[in-house]
């Protein structure tokens, strides 16, 4: 017996279950399939456990400057058992929450492995039983694959990957972290605040402005990170601890650790859910959509991992969105154009919009400003001076073409950044609201009005005057 439904949505990770509550909400009848937990990788293995490690090495940093204000304190130790108990409670908590939400937004959910059988049926396998379904529009997210270097064997146990991080019961003695992106950097600020000894060794440079870059490698030094970057790893060996050689520009070298964590890279896999079967148009190995989420089929619609673009949580919802609302016959974009980056380390760092080099290369003729963190009030109260506000101007326009950070409340302070962005905001348009006070705020503030050199709380050479 086949069964017939409007919309069902394959995949219940933060894209798919956005997607559903979003074309609920239109009015639209919802089936929402998935195979392991609501949620799906972001909030079980992802975003949620990493931000868990993070914000916990953030806070035990902070020890020595609450003992300085004042704060007693018996002797602190890691007690990384009773960290696992509390991520798993956050993460259930968390997924009932979203359960919830489908549950009083009347999606259907249904457990089980969705396969598409053609381009309007799919069928779902749970255990003994297989249902058969026929659906008018169908969103396919099911998410990425985590990819490996095929020279590094990931059997041994002296070697984990970016999830397996997440999860060590014991702080390594040495740890060697290989990546490419934001998570790498996380993972080894983290553990080097927890007491490890880490070296940090990043497939390119590190993805931001060259001023943004210049801070975080001096910062990650200061918190004893060694930091080596266009690394190509030539061979991993263990023996009761991992050797890595590899390459840089600076020539060949080996570093030895207790562990070494893989940063996988997230890819599509077309083969899954019986996508294999549709005649999908692709490009880049992932599913081709324009911009509301429509596949080369009609009423197939795909969002997320498994189409082109970065692997991140907040493309797939923004995508989800879009697509709900397009089959509900609303109109919608999708534009990555002002995507921000944040990183969760201590301090935080997030960017939105170009680079200095990036503006050049597009032909723009560019002013920038700094400014450092240690001169805003509110930061030095909190003893948080490190880092820095750059902005990217266009000369004689002032239009803001890029905004990047590093320092306390960056990732809040962003959204302001990505809203004046996405308003083709110029300087005038950051410096003539108020800005609450004393706040981080008024060092983006201030770094606006830096732009014409007048921020107020920078210290200047006064000039000789002419005789």
């Amino acid at each position: 017996m086949v069964e017939k439904r409007d919309l069902m949505v394959i995949g219940g990770g933060p894209g798919g279950y956005h997607a559903a509550l979003r074309a609920a909400q239109l009015g639209q009848q919802v089936t929402l399939i998935e195979q392991g937990e609501i949620g799906g990788a972001c909030l079980n293995e992802g975003c949620i456990p990493s931000k868990i490690l993070t914000h916990f090495a953030s806070e035990f940093r902070k020890q020595g400057h609450l003992q300085k204000m004042g704060m007693v304190m018996g002797e602190t130790s890691i007690d990384l058992a009773r960290l696992k108990s509390y991520r798993e409670e956050k993460i259930q908590g968390l997924r009932a929450g979203v359960e919830g939400l489908l549950r009083s937004g009347g999606v259907e959910v249904m457990k089980g492995a969705a396969s598409f059988l053609s381009e309007n049926r799919i069928g779902i396998e749970n255990g003994h039983q297989f249902s058969l379904f026929e659906f008018k529009q169908a969103i396919v997210a099911i998410g990425g694959k985590m990819e490996y270097p095929s020279r590094i064997s990931m059997k041994s146990p002296f070697v984990l990957t970016e999830r397996e991080a997440l999860t060590m019961t014991e702080i390594p003695e040495e740890l060697i972290v290989s990546g490419h992106d934001y998570v790498a950097i996380e993972i080894a600020a983290a553990y080097a605040a927890l007491g490890s000894a880490v070296t940090l060794l990043m497939e390119g440079r590190l993805p931001f402005d060259q001023a943004i870059e210049r801070e975080m490698k001096r910062l990650l030094k200061k918190q004893k990170v060694s930091v080596t970057t266009e690394v190509t790893i030539l061979s991993v060996s263990d023996d009761g601890g991992v050797e890595v050689d590899y390459e840089s520009p600076t020539g060949t070298r080996q570093v030895n650790g207790t562990h070494l964590v893989v940063c996988g890279k997230s890819g599509a896999d077309l083969t899954c859910a019986g996508l294999d079967r549709l005649q999908l148009e692709c490009e880049e190995g992932k599913i081709k959509v324009d911009g509301e989420g429509r596949t080369s089929i009609p009423g197939v619609w795909a969002i997320g991992d498994v189409t082109p673009g970065p692997g991140l949580a907040i493309k797939a919802i923004k995508e989800g969105k879009v697509a709900a609302e397009a089959i509900a016959g609303k109109t919608g974009e999708m534009d990555l154009e002002w995507l921000p980056a944040i990183v969760h380390m201590d301090p935080p760092v997030a960017c939105a919009g170009w680079t200095e080099e990036e503006a050049k290369d597009r032909g723009y003729d560019v002013v920038c400003s700094e400014y450092p963190f240690r001169a805003n009030g509110f930061a030095a109260l909190k003893e948080e001076t490190d880092g820095m506000i750059k902005i990217v101007s266009e000369k004689g326009t002032s239009l803001i073409l890029g905004i990047h950070m590093i320092g306390p409340g960056a990732v809040e302070l962003i959204s302001t950044g990505v809203l004046g962005l996405e308003m083709a905001a110029r300087a005038e348009d950051f410096t003539f609201p108020l800005y609450p006070h004393p706040s981080s705020n008024e060092a983006l503030m201030e770094a606006l009005e830096e732009l014409t050199g007048h921020a107020v709380h920078l210290q200047r050479r006064k000039k000789k005057a002419v005789r």
